[in-house]
């Protein structure tokens, strides 16, 4: 992976729909080259698939998101490694990060309601052999996500960012 494809990757994460002839123009490369990166990217793993951010207070849609904090045992030769493999195979789970600090797992879920949150957690989560302690922070309300703002736009314009020396 060079330097072309390191600011594909970033065009791609800022908006994954940009035509292939709009990214080619911004790279200076022909398209058919911008095609070809992008289906070797993928073939590679580095790309995963391409996806929507959706403002979920905007649809009908019923349901809730939680944070799961989780202090985890780890497994010798293999870490945390297994525990996060367990988990990500839960339909429930939205994302699974190793972190520092007091707590070991990161883990966002999705469900019908909070009871449906506290059930998964207290049936597949806190039993779960080398668990330790679970915090389950149920989400209020998301402003941003994965680098786009989910806010309605001001009155009066543009967004504009403070600005100081």
């Amino acid at each position: 992976m060079d330097d072309t494809d390191a600011t594909l990757l970033r065009l791609l994460e800022e908006n994954s729909r940009t035509p292939s002839l709009e990214m080619a123009a911004m790279l200076g490369l022909p398209v058919e080259n911008v095609e070809e990166r992008i289906r070797a990217l993928q073939v590679s793993g580095v790309v995963r698939r391409f996806t929507a951010i959706v403002d979920r207070a905007r649809t009908d849609e019923a349901g809730v998101a939680a944070i799961i904090e989780l202090k985890v045992s780890p497994e010798r030769d293999h870490g945390y490694d297994r525990v996060a493999e367990r988990i990500s195979r839960f339909e429930e789970v939205r994302s699974v990060r190793l972190i520092t600090g007091t707590y070991d797992l990161h883990v966002i879920v999705e469900g019908g309601d909070m009871q449906e949150i506290a059930r998964f957690v207290s049936e597949h989560i806190a039993p779960m052999e080398r668990i330790r302690e679970t915090a389950t922070h149920i989400i209020m309300k998301s402003y941003k996500e994965n680098g786009t703002l989910l806010l309605p736009p001001r009155e009066g314009g543009g967004e504009r960012q403070p600005f100081s020396f």
